[in-house]
């Protein structure tokens, strides 16, 4: 007769566990969009909290009332400061000029900055071979407790350089707003860092099995840690180790509504958000959950690759209970 073997225990769906080195995940790829636009922007997480919708699905419970968890994500101010154009050197692309905005580079403390101008780089397009704008967020006014400024680049859609430099130009020196490049029923990506808990053993980390109780004095191990040849440790071999705060991307999240300021108190719960407080910016009511903690920084990104059509969704209520003794 066969031995019995179990599956394995744990997923090995996202492996390394590697530890996330800075809060502002690295995005790689990017939706390719004929008509220049901005394709990603920064946002904290405020908490959850849940709605009523109309079912526009085609489940059973097409036409009627639902409820759906949601998350609320807030922005902060965002300014385009510059812009960064890359040429292609060698094999690689490397960033090969910079046009900075020059109130906006002294405010930032840029003081040693050297960029060439807008018009300089209108004439050398041609030499380019990608250009991203450069932006800055001013997460003071959330009122969170965070005030470090966050630099970062802003992709840029179009179909050459010239329309992206073009576009990139009449931002230089303004402000993002979230309802300018999102709209509600949108389909989005949401980049961010998962919770961190810390050093984990092998059960909570892989949920293997406790040993016999008359095991060699050890429950919460593994029973073995592989065969004797390979005569090494497999990296599917179950151990303790560091778990959590790795980046984690959530793709086609629906947005149900893009709020504004005046209409914060709408979505803010009684008594404010667990760990957050209060609505005091634009805002974003997601569908489902999203990875990390409250006030967890955020990546927005336009869907990559969207399964279905933006549709706009009719809310009936939003909860406002207390989520103080949640």
């Amino acid at each position: 007769m066969a031995h019995r073997q179990g599956a394995h225990k744990g997923s090995l769906e996202y492996w390394p566990h590697r530890m996330a080195k800075r809060l502002l995940p690295r995005v790689r790829n990017w939706p390719a969009t004929a008509e220049p636009t901005v394709l990603s922007l920064l946002a904290f997480k405020a908490g959850m909290t849940h709605v009523g919708i109309i079912d526009d699905s085609q489940a059973p419970t097409k036409g009627q009332e639902i409820t759906r968890a949601v998350t609320v994500v807030v922005f902060p101010k965002v300014f385009v400061y510059g812009a960064r154009m890359y040429g292609k050197k060698y094999l690689y692309t490397q960033p090969a000029t910079e046009v900075y905005d020059a109130t906006m580079a002294q405010k930032l403390g840029m003081k040693k900055a050297k960029a060439a101008s807008i018009e300089e780089a209108k004439k050398k397009a041609g030499e380019y071979s990608e250009v991203t704008a450069l932006a800055y967020a001013d997460p003071e006014s959330l009122g969170i407790g965070i005030k470090k400024t966050l630099r970062f680049e802003v992709p840029v859609g179009g179909k050459d350089v010239a329309s992206k430099l073009a576009f990139i130009e009449k931002l230089i020196g303004k402000e993002i707003k979230p309802s300018e490049v999102l709209n509600t029923g949108d389909f989005i990506d949401v980049i961010a860092v998962s919770k961190g808990k810390g050093w984990e053993g092998p059960v909570h980390r892989f949920h293997v099995a406790r040993q016999f109780h008359k095991a060699t004095g050890k429950i919460r191990h593994v029973g073995t840690l592989g065969a004797w040849h390979p005569p090494k440790v497999m990296f599917s071999v179950p151990q303790a180790g560091h778990m959590g705060f790795n980046y984690r991307t959530e793709l086609n999240k629906r947005v149900l509504k893009v709020g504004s300021t005046q209409d914060a108190a709408t979505v803010t719960p009684n008594g404010g958000f667990l760990k957050f407080g209060t609505i005091r910016s634009d805002y974003l009511l997601l569908e489902g959950s999203i990875p990390g903690p409250a006030k967890r920084l955020l990546r927005i990104r336009k869907a990559l690759r969207a399964s279905k059509k933006p549709a706009v969704p009719k809310i009936t209520y939003v909860s406002l209970e207390s989520k103080q003794g949640a």
